[in-house]
């Protein structure tokens, strides 16, 4: 389980980072499929952690510590329970339906604001995870605080459009 739980929010991570980092290079239907295979990824990751945890296995996986000074040891650690997984399936479930759902209705932008599009949807996904998985605050105000980010870019996307 510890393994796999990394996974989840690292699908969208590298979606993000591919489709933004190379929004000029790639093409519309690589980049619809990068951005649609890295949530559905995560979604057949998040399947198995749910059947996991579903048979027991619940717990925190630590990946390492995070902020550490003095006796303050704050992990960079994701808690997996009964309640986080169901959100990881309705967040990679919906998040990925939405992805299909936007490579047709994006289809009449330009190759590098399509994929400029599809890199703020993968970081939305990637900040909701973290947020549903933080296993302490620090994680879970730096998810919350993406998903706050994600929602004035994306709601911003067409700031050219006077209309």
């Amino acid at each position: 389980m510890s393994q796999l739980v990394y996974l989840v929010p690292l699908f969208p991570l590298i979606g993000f980072l591919i489709n933004g980092l190379l929004r000029k290079q790639l093409s519309k239907p690589l980049t619809g499929f990068i951005g649609c295979g890295a949530i559905l990824a995560s979604f057949i990751v998040s399947i198995v952690l749910f059947l996991d945890v579903t048979n027991g296995h619940a717990g925190t996986a630590t990946l390492f510590d995070f902020i550490s000074f003095g006796k303050v040891h704050i992990p960079f650690a994701f808690q997996v329970d009964q309640l986080s997984s169901l959100f990881l399936l309705i967040i990679t479930g919906v998040g990925f339906l939405i992805h299909v759902y936007s490579t047709s209705y994006m289809h009449d932008e330009t190759s590098d604001h399509f994929a400029r599009y599809f890199s703020y949807l993968n970081l939305f996904v990637f900040s909701m995870l973290l947020l549903v998985l933080g296993a302490n605050y620090v994680i879970m105000f730096i998810g919350w605080e993406g998903v706050g980010l994600c929602c004035y870019l994306l709601i911003g996307y067409w700031f050219k459009n006077n209309e």
